[in-house]
């Protein structure tokens, strides 16, 4: 009998028919009244093929067919209830397979936010996956589950979320012919070359779309694909880095750059994260956001001497 052609609401009064062995009975603990409890039994009946409750001298006897059923319903019923029950997350318990992704800006929380993982759910695992083009397209197919971005719109329909807000600033080299000016105007950006830190190709997506709506375009003397790396090529150049403060907010001073705000022009770093909308209701992504927004929520203001 295929699956799709039984009322499984019949399952709850098969159960208690079987454990009281009554009608009027199984009726009261199913909460249904005595004729609509023996409108079941016999619904039951029909579908079974089986008479299930037989009258004897001594009250209901089960038939064989029943006492197997009755069996199997023990077995059964519990993995139901355990099915429609609402779910929940106990991260202590939990072995969850996060898959994030992001470029090297998340060096500021994403640390923390790998501690506290492993601290509330040491037997959960953390995936960390390098951005690239199509990590958007990754997000759709459930390729990663979570991605951290900056103003790069989205392809498709995801839900976002803003997680911290952090300005720019201008690294150069001690001996740049701007390093000793107290900023830097957008005139003399635009004529210097650059180190652009490429997070979508060959393009630092926040502050090339912000020259794009001014029309304007800088030069790139270097393209490289981390932070890390671009700072440490800047000293003894001619090259201007422009990245977050909050990446130079745990550096040591260094004689050998100087930093300056970055041009009034180019706006703050808006960094998101974003997640497809399948993943709405699940407990453990819910506890994961709710990690990263905990963790984000406490980062410092970065230092004010830029």
């Amino acid at each position: 009998m295929h699956i799709e052609r039984v009322d499984l609401n019949l399952l709850a009064p098969l159960a208690a028919l079987l454990e009281e062995r009554h009608v009027s009975r199984a009726a009261e603990v199913a909460g249904m009244s005595q004729p609509a409890m023996s409108r079941a039994l016999q619904r039951l009946r029909d579908t079974l093929g089986d008479e299930l409750l037989v009258r004897t001298p001594g009250g209901y006897r089960l038939t064989p067919r029943a006492e197997r059923v009755q069996r199997q319903l023990r077995a059964v019923l519990p993995r139901l209830e355990s099915l429609f029950a609402p779910e929940g997350f106990d991260p202590a318990e939990a072995a969850e397979a996060f898959r994030v992704a992001g470029t090297d800006f998340t060096q500021v929380f994403a640390p923390a936010v790998f501690q506290r993982v492993f601290r509330e759910s040491p037997r959960s695992t953390l995936h960390f996956r390098t951005w690239h083009d199509a990590i958007y397209e990754d997000l759709d197919r459930g390729v990663v589950d979570l991605v951290f971005f900056a103003r790069s719109t989205p392809a498709t329909a995801l839900r976002t979320e803003h997680l911290l807000d952090d300005r720019f600033v201008c690294v150069l080299s001690a001996d740049h012919p701007l390093a000793e000016r107290p900023g830097i105007a957008l005139e003399e950006y635009l004529d210097a070359a650059h180190v652009i830190v490429g997070t979508i190709g060959a393009r630092q997506t926040a502050i090339e779309q912000r020259l794009e709506d001014l029309g304007e375009h800088r030069r790139a003397g270097l393209t490289v694909p981390y932070h890390s790396l671009a700072l440490r090529s800047v000293p003894g150049t001619r090259l201007i880095l422009t990245l977050p403060a909050r990446l130079l907010a745990e550096r040591h001073p260094d004689p050998g750059i100087r930093i300056l705000p970055a041009p009034q022009e180019i706006r703050p770093l808006d960094y998101q994260m974003a997640w497809h909308p399948r993943l709405d209701g699940d407990p453990g992504q819910r506890w994961l956001r709710d990690v990263i927004r905990a963790v984000t929520a406490e980062l410092p203001e970065p230092a004010e001497q830029f």
